[in-house]
């Protein structure tokens, strides 16, 4: 088993126990746009999230000169999926923006659950770190469940421990996980009406589909009429016809078609589906649950793949250890 550790204010290095250290700087804030289509509004989440992230930086700032703590945020990532080595390289750079400090905690696959709980244990009780994540999804032979529980509640930022699902589904003051929380804040920052709205929520994951359904209906956040549906439904297309809002968070491309969708919903678009693309550098491209072209031209309000949900999911995250870096759930 190898681990690396790296320490950054702003720039990352490779190599054993390496550290940088630099000033953070924000990038600019951007506004979000319209779309070409009449009536359709793209929702920027790309743009809103620059805004949200020199927003917090400001707010660092600010607290630094007053004579406060740095938020710092670590993550711990284990073996080399591609996916996940793109993400946490995505943290890494969004707490850079925002003036955090950050730690990457590197594992290789063969690492046992007994090596990550005890350093879930050593994060748990290091006080300068104010949040941390474990990024899933983790090698099948460790229970994700257990390294879930093993962590602190109180620096649980991605919203996944029990004790912050409890807390939410019942409207306490908690982290909620990063993509319900940073879709509830496109559509609050676009001013999209969600209260007695007919909301439709594609999947049922505890990552989106159950934590949003409960976020939507909660008085604070959707306060709206919601339905779950997903693989099992056998009137799903029905309740998706009848949506004012539509969040699809269902895993299977393209699954959203025009014919489901009426005239002037809002379309959310959680899906991201690496399919192959030979004329891409990558190989591969990124795509949404939503057939975009066809049902964008009946949205008011619809977000792209990639730049609508994606970028606010590292946003949030930012924002839920601004707030544990101020305490401002958990003492």
């Amino acid at each position: 088993m190898n681990k690396t550790e790296v320490t950054s204010h702003s720039s990352l290095e490779n190599g054993q126990g390496s550290v940088a250290s630099a000033a953070g700087h924000p990038s600019a804030a951007g506004h979000p746009s319209l779309g070409e289509g009449p009536g359709v509004g793209l929702i920027d989440g790309k743009a809103t999230a620059t805004q949200i992230k020199a927003e917090i930086a400001k707010e660092v700032k600010e607290i630094m000169a007053a004579g406060g703590k740095r938020p710092h945020l670590a993550a711990v990532l284990v073996g080399h999926d591609g996916g996940s080595e793109t993400y946490v390289k995505n943290k890494v750079l969004a707490c850079e923006q925002c003036g955090f400090k950050s730690t990457l905690i590197r594992y290789e696959a063969d690492v046992t659950e007994e090596e990550l709980l005890s350093c879930v244990s050593r994060l748990n009780l290091d006080d300068d770190i104010d949040g941390f994540i474990v990024q899933l999804p983790l090698p099948k032979h460790i229970n994700e469940q257990n390294i879930i529980e093993a962590i602190n509640y109180r620096k649980d930022v991605d919203g996944f421990h029990p004790i912050n699902v409890g807390r939410m589904a019942i409207g306490l003051p908690c982290f909620i996980s990063a993509t319900p929380l940073g879709i509830l804040t496109l559509l609050k920052r676009y001013n999209v009406e969600t209260s007695g709205k007919k909301c439709v929520i594609l999947g049922r994951s505890n990552i989106v589909g159950k934590p949003m359904a409960q976020l939507m209906l909660q008085k604070q956040y959707g306060d709206a009429t919601v339905t779950v549906c997903h693989s099992r439904s056998k009137t799903l297309k029905e309740e998706c016809r009848q949506a004012d809002i539509i969040i699809a968070a269902i895993g299977q491309p393209n699954f959203v078609t025009a014919d489901m969708v009426k005239e002037g919903a809002v379309v959310i678009d959680v899906g991201t589906t690496r399919v192959p693309d030979s004329s891409r550098k990558s190989g591969f491209r990124l795509n949404g649950d939503v057939k975009f072209d066809e049902v964008a031209p009946k949205c008011s309000y619809i977000t792209p793949v990639p730049g609508g949900v994606g970028p606010m999911t590292i946003c949030s995250l930012m924002l839920n250890t601004l707030k544990a870096g101020k305490k401002e759930y958990y003492k």
